[in-house]
C-alpha cells in the first residue's frame, strides 16, 4: 500500500465532508429547492453547499492556492501557485432524479514553469458518496481505490470489452458525430453504458470496470481528476486525434493500454 500523502488526506477530508451533506440531501431529494441554470443543466442547493464546504476546507489547508469551480468559476487565481479544480457534484441530473450515481471530483493542477498557463495535474480524487468509494491518484505514485492499487483492465479483445460514453443532450455535444462513433463501435464490443457521471466513468476505467470511455463537450472539472486516475492506473487518455493533454475535456477518449489505440482507430475511421 502506498502511504497517503498529506495533500491527499486534505483532499479526501474535504470530499468526505461534502459527501456527508450530499448523502443527507439525496435522502431528501424530493424536497430540494432547485433552480434552472440552463437546458437540462440544473444546480441545486445541495450542489452549492457541497462546493462551499470544499472551498472552506481546502482554503484553510493550502492558503494561497487558487480555485476553479463548476459553479463559482475561478476564485483567487495565483499563477505562481497550484490551483484546485473542483466539481462538487458530478452527476447533478442523476442526483436530482434520485439516481444514486454521482461523485465529488477534486484535482490539483500545477502552473507551467514558463508562467504561461497551467501544466500537469499532480493529484486527483473522485469520491462516490453513496458507495463510500474513494478513488485517488498522485503523479508517479499510482492510482488507488481506498488502499487497493488500481490497474486498468487486462482485456485485449473488443468483443469482451465494456465501453462507457456520454450521449449528447440539450444542445451539448454533436449527436451526428456521436452516432457515427456508436455505429462503428457498438457491433464490436460486449456493451456500451451511459451512466451520467464522467468523473466516475474515468475512475471506473482506472479500476478496470470499463475497458474504455469516450465523450465530448466536457469541462475541466469533469475530467481533471479522472484523467490522472486512468494514466496512473496504466491507461491512456487523448482527444479524438490521439493527442494527450494535461486535461482532456472537449474530446475525451480513455482506454486500457491494450485497446486505446484500437478504439482511437475505430473512432478516427468513423469520423472521416
Amino acid at each position: 500500500m502506498s502511504a497517503i500523502s498529506g495533500l491527499m488526506r486534505v483532499m479526501e477530508k474535504a470530499a468526505r465532508k461534502a459527501g456527508q451533506r450530499l448523502r443527507r440531501d439525496f435522502g431528501e431529494v424530493e424536497h430540494l429547492q432547485v433552480s434552472r441554470k440552463g437546458p437540462s443543466d440544473f444546480v441545486s442547493k445541495a450542489d452549492q453547499a457541497a462546493e462551499r464546504t470544499i472551498w472552506e476546507e481546502l482554503k484553510v489547508a493550502r492558503p494561497g492556492w487558487g480555485f476553479l469551480f463548476e459553479e463559482a468559476g475561478e476564485i483567487d487565481p495565483n499563477p505562481d501557485m497550484p490551483r484546485w479544480i473542483v466539481d462538487p457534484l458530478d452527476g447533478t441530473t442523476n442526483f436530482l432524479h434520485g439516481i444514486p450515481h454521482f461523485a465529488v471530483s477534486i484535482a490539483v493542477q500545477e502552473p507551467r514553469l514558463d508562467g504561461k498557463g497551467w501544466g500537469d495535474v499532480v493529484a486527483g480524487l473522485v469520491y462516490q458518496p453513496i458507495t463510500d468509494e474513494s478513488y485517488w491518484a498522485e503523479k508517479n505514485r499510482g492510482a488507488w481505490l481506498q488502499d487497493r492499487r488500481l490497474r486498468v483492465s487486462s482485456r485485449r479483445h473488443l468483443d469482451e470489452s465494456l465501453v462507457a460514453t456520454g450521449i449528447p443532450f440539450a444542445n451539448r455535444g454533436d449527436p451526428e458525430e456521436w452516432s457515427k462513433i456508436y455505429a462503428a463501435l457498438a457491433p464490436q464490443v460486449a456493451g456500451i453504458r451511459r451512466f451520467g457521471s464522467a468523473a466516475l466513468d474515468l475512475a471506473w476505467v482506472a479500476a478496470g470496470r470499463y475497458e474504455g470511455f469516450w465523450e465530448q463537450d466536457l469541462a475541466t472539472w469533469d475530467t481533471a481528476a479522472g484523467c490522472l486516475l486512468v494514466r496512473e492506473a496504466g491507461g491512456f487518455v487523448t482527444d479524438w486525434r490521439g493527442v494527450s493533454h494535461p486535461i482532456c475535456e472537449k474530446q475525451v477518449l480513455a482506454g486500457n493500454d491494450g485497446l486505446h489505440s484500437r478504439l482511437h482507430k475505430i473512432l478516427a475511421q468513423a469520423l472521416r
